[in-house]
């Protein structure tokens, strides 16, 4: 049996928990890590959008760069151009109160913000974000994410409770300490 790849979307609103996992798999399994908002934004620029043909072309070629990745992000038109390539999508919806309180105990971000004060100073324009997508429609809310997991006929799971991601992540653990295993027992 032959090496297969891992690759993982991660799909949710702000606060959610992508980040968290994302980085928690990108460290564990050794995988390269992408947060969208690294594509969509200028560097050093608050609110200044890249040119979308821009964006798309660098999410290809993350994609292309490894057969082991995970994507994070709250654009469902970026994770719609990813599914093609065949990764477990995960929807991360908790709830409205779980991504609020998240958001107001984030860690600073240093690759978006040039300071925790600067984030700080932006947090209730992120959680007046938090609150409305759940009530708009787009590619950036409840409803958009449905309908891209929804349409997702690959593997996916949606995930309400933040526990379950503990669970999934042991699992991946011991599914890749058994994989490495008998990876190293081949090669002997």
């Amino acid at each position: 049996m032959g090496y297969q790849s891992m690759r993982i979307v991660i799909l949710g609103n702000a606060g959610s928990g992508k980040s968290t996992l994302a980085k928690s798999l990108a460290r564990t399994q050794g995988m390269p890590m992408l947060d969208l908002d690294t594509l969509v934004w200028e560097p050093d620029l608050v609110a200044v959008e890249r040119p979308d043909e821009l964006v798309f072309s660098d999410l290809a070629q993350f994609c292309r760069e490894s057969d082991d990745w995970v994507i994070d992000g709250c654009y469902g038109d970026l994770v719609e151009a990813v599914l093609p390539h065949g990764p477990l999508l995960i929807f991360l919806e908790p709830g409205e109160d779980v991504c609020v309180a998240n958001c107001r105990t984030r860690p600073w971000e240093p690759h978006k913000y040039r300071t925790k004060q600067a984030q700080d100073e932006h947090l209730e324009h992120l959680l007046g974000w938090v609150r409305s997508y759940y009530h708009l429609d787009g590619s950036m809310s409840l409803i958009g994410h449905r309908a891209v997991f929804d349409a997702y006929r690959g593997p996916k799971r949606l995930v309400t409770r933040l526990a379950e991601l503990e669970v999934m992540q042991s699992a991946w653990l011991a599914a890749a300490a058994t994989s490495r295993a008998r990876a190293a027992s081949l090669a002997r």
